[in-house]
Order: structure tokens, then sequence, then C-alpha cells
């Protein structure tokens, strides 16, 4: 017990949280998310990197602020902040704070030329991971505030998001190519098959790997997509103890609707890559592939900055359960979240226990993350049945690599 209250006595979200007793309690019942969480944050604005950490905690400042979480924002703002308005002005920290805007909050728009784009403003491939995780960290801690302050009784009511995207960025579609750089065709739609994964910037070769990089995805493939997040080696630790602890326990949500609220925020952000990992995992663990092909098949229709319009497709034809929790899901989603207390309390009504709640909010702020960085650090393919193998690819920075197939989350 002195080790599990020592390991959270320090904790952000949760004191921007405001918890009640109850969701306190339920998250004393998953210590390592709690703990790993604040590991995540704490590495990702103190570790060395091209980035001076005063120019990380202005950047999550303005996202925390586009998705609506104002407590998380105001926590970044501090005495030692740069000021973007001041800062901008120098051409390589706009294109980096364009780039972020985009990242945070249309991830499905970004193309690998904007990657490449990004060493133009100074970056090296571990900048290009850098900026990505504070972004991306920042989506799930701002969706860990919404989420928690809700099931606290906080309702904040509908938060205002920052800026939105300059024009030019807001009339773009998503990045969808015919095919992908290794010549095998690109998955046009949501789909339960097996999916594979190229990344843009290049990985940390297999030869040049550490025990100390093998061990933050301890678990997890040594495919491309550790490889390169291995690049901000701290931030992966936490993030690999998160995601165990998150998906992989028995206690709370039923395994099969974390995996559902992983596909539906998948949906919303258009990550077609994770959608078909965690909808095929959803239907293998509940038993009920024809719900999540529904799910899948839905239309969500996209406004500019190709942000979601009415979501409640997703949830049409699911019962009562799996529509309230697709429905929560979804909302808590969306940039900025559109969860509200009626949500939180008709899943009260149909018996979920606080612990089942917080997994829900876990669940989707952690795909929050996930989609952020297999959207904009690569892109999927569909896996040849023959010919060209699958580890030909050649990505669009770098020599040949091989990429993720599988489960990379």
């Amino acid at each position: 017990m002195t080790a599990t209250v020592h390991r959270i006595r320090t904790d952000v979200v949760g004191a921007l949280a405001e918890l009640d007793e109850e969701t306190a309690a339920a998250r004393l019942a998953k210590p390592d998310v709690v703990h790993h969480t604040q590991q995540a944050h704490d590495r990702l604005f103190t570790d060395p990197g091209r980035l001076s950490p005063a120019l990380r905690r202005a950047i999550a400042a303005r996202v925390a602020e586009q998705h609506g979480a104002g407590p998380l924002a105001d926590h970044h703002r501090g005495p030692d902040a740069v000021d973007l308005t001041v800062a901008t002005a120098d051409p390589s920290v706009a294109a980096l704070v364009r780039h972020a805007d985009l990242l945070s909050l249309a991830p499905a728009l970004v193309t690998p030329e904007d990657v490449a784009a990004l060493a133009e403003a100074g970056l090296d491939a571990d900048g290009v991971v850098l900026l990505a995780q504070v972004v991306a960290v920042t989506a799930y801690e701002a969706r860990l505030v919404t989420g928690l302050r809700l099931l606290s009784g906080h309702d904040d009511g509908a938060p205002a998001g920052g800026a939105l995207l300059p024009d030019d960025l807001a009339a773009r579609r998503a990045y969808a190519p015919d095919t992908a750089p290794n010549g095998l065709p690109a998955p046009r739609a949501f789909t339960r098959d097996l999916l594979g994964w190229l990344p843009w910037v290049e990985p940390i070769p297999v030869e040049e790997l550490t025990e100390e990089h093998r061990a933050a995805f301890a678990g997890k493939s040594e495919g491309a997509y550790f490889r390169l997040l291995a690049r901000q080696t701290g931030v992966l630790t936490a993030r690999t103890q998160i995601d165990h602890a998150v998906f992989l326990t028995r206690l709370g949500l039923p395994r099969a609707e974390r995996e559902l609220a992983a596909a539906v925020t998948s949906k919303v952000n258009d990550c077609v890559f994770c959608a078909s990992v965690h909808a095929r995992k959803a239907a293998q663990l509940s038993k009920r592939p024809q719900d999540v092909d529904r799910l899948l098949a839905a239309e969500v229709t996209r406004g500019p900055a190709w942000a979601p319009g009415d979501l409640s497709a997703l949830s049409a034809g699911q019962d009562e359960r799996w529509a309230a929790v697709v429905d929560l899901a979804a909302a808590l989603a969306a940039s900025p979240s559109r969860a509200t207390s009626a949500q939180v309390d008709r899943l009260r009504d149909l018996g979920l226990e606080p612990l089942e709640l917080l997994d829900l909010v876990l669940s989707v702020a952690f795909f929050s993350w996930a989609n952020r960085l297999m959207l904009t650090l690569g892109e999927p393919h569909t896996p040849a049945d023959s010919g060209v193998p699958h580890d030909s690819g050649v990505p669009h920075a770098g020599p040949t690599t091989t990429p993720t197939t599988g489960d990379p989350r």
C-alpha cells in the first residue's frame, strides 16, 4: 500500500480533474495508469531535445485549449512559457506550430510532405517524433481531464476550442493515396482485415537498438512503429505501461468494450489502421462481428478541416448498452469534446460501475494519443497475398525498413 501511495503522489491529471471519492477510488484500482501518465508528462516536458521545454509547454497549452481542456491549458502556461504570438514571427517556429495545429485538430489530413517539410524547420527524426508526442500526449491528457471531470460531477458545459485551422489546411480532405510507398494498395474503407503500416520517418535500425530501447516497448514487436517511437524512449516507456494497464487488465469494463471504444475513437479520427486492429479484437472478444461491422460501415460526415459532423450514425442499430458506450466514446473523441453528463448518467442507469466508466474514458483518451501518431508518422497498406514481400517497401524518408503489421498500439 505504501508503495502505491508513493507512486501516485504526483498526479497532475487528477488534480486538474478535481476528482470525487468514487472516481478517485476507481483510479486507485489502476495505479499504473496514474503513475505512468505522470511519467509520460514529466519526461515529455523535461527530456532533452530539439524543442525547448518552454516551447513544448506553449504548444501543449495551445493544443489543450483546442481540445477544450481549459484547466490543462492553464497548467502549461507559466512565467517561462513561450509567447507563441511573438515566437511565430520566426518562420521555423511558425512552421512547427502550423504542423502541431494540423496534428492536433485534423490528423487525418497530414501528408508525408508535411512531415518532410519539418526538416526545413530544423527538426531531425528525433525532433519529429518529439513534436508528435507533445501534441498526442496532450490530446490524451485533455480527454482524461475532461472525462474525469464529467465522472466527478463537474459538467463544465460545451468547451470552447481554440483557433481553427487556416483556410488552406481546412480545405483539405483526408490523405488517401491509391497505393502505399511500397506499391501495395492503400486501404480506402474501414475493415477488420489485417493491415500493414509504413513509416514516413526513419525508425531506429534494429542493429542500433539498445537494451533501453527494447525495454521501452517490452511485449511489443520490433516493427517500424515502435522503433520509431523509441526515438523518445522515456515517453514510449510510459506509454507501453499505460497501454498494458488500460487494455490488458481484468478489472473494469469488459475488454471487448474497451476495444470497441478504441475502434470508435479511430472512426472519429479517421484512422483506418487503428480501427482495423481494434474492431477485429472487439469482434473476437464480444463474438458480435456483425455489430462491429455495422459500426465500421457507419458514415461520419465531414466538415471543414475534416471535422466530424453528426456522430449518431456510429451507434445506430446497436443494443442499448453498446449504443450508450459508443455515443460517449464518440463524443469524448471529438475535438473539442462533445461528451456530456447526460451521457454519463445514461451509462450509470444501465449499470456501469465507476471503474467501468473510468475504463471507457481511458480507452478513448489512449486512442486519441495513438491515432495521432499512426496518422501523422506513417500510412497503412493492404498486405500482399503473394508477390511483393511485406518488408520491401521504402518509406517516404529514409532507407528500406520493415513495416509494422498486426497490433502496433
